[in-house]
């Protein structure tokens, strides 16, 4: 593995009713180690950000990308989600020779890649992914709240938590709605809207 420049890749947003589906890249420099990497749903708010700045500053390289509602709606959550991390992969400034993707999937790349079931546990470059994945997320959520406050989105982050199903019932989807999940689809039907 010597001279292997290795990336790990996460999502974070697969499983919400509204929002986009963001993918991380992330180069680790073994130079400037982090300690306390994590699966990001193990660590708390307040690590996920303290980590979220080490990374930033530490890594080799990183990137961040999403797949908007609309593809989501379009292609489905899978062919998204991978359609999201191959976006992070293909923007990172240094080019990987090999791609470590949590799940049991890889998206099409230009380079080798591994898939790892529960690798945001186990290897610390999916881990920083995870992490600067559902950091960014969770802040996106946040700013959704701000345009649409009805739906709590700065609470659950989208996913479909009691509250926010009782909203959507309630309002109708907002535009930032997943149309292709069956909640938001059975809303839209009750509120006649497309």
């Amino acid at each position: 593995m010597t001279g292997e420049i290795i990336c790990g890749v996460d999502e974070a947003g697969r499983g919400p009713l509204a929002g986009p589906v963001l993918a991380a890249a992330v180069i680790l420099d073994p130079a400037r180690p982090i300690a306390g990497l994590d699966d990001s749903k193990k660590l708390s708010a307040k690590k996920r950000e303290a980590l979220y700045a080490q990374i930033i500053e530490r890594a080799r390289a990183y990137c961040i990308a999403s797949a908007s509602v609309e593809e989501i709606d379009t292609l489905n959550i899978l062919h998204a989600t991978m359609l999201a991390m191959r976006r992070a992969v293909e923007g990172l400034g240094v080019a990987p020779t090999l791609a470590l993707i949590d799940g049991n999937r890889c998206p099409t790349l230009a380079m080798r890649s591994e898939a790892i079931v529960g690798g945001d546990a186990r290897v610390p470059a999916i881990s920083a992914a995870s992490i600067l994945a559902k950091v960014t997320r969770d802040r996106l959520l946040v700013d959704l709240h701000q345009e649409f406050p009805l739906y709590g989105f700065d609470v659950h982050a989208g996913y479909g938590t009691p509250q926010h199903l009782a909203a959507l019932l309630a309002h109708g989807p907002c535009v930032h709605h997943r149309r292709s999940f069956a909640p938001v689809r059975r809303a839209c039907e009750l509120h006649g809207v497309s």
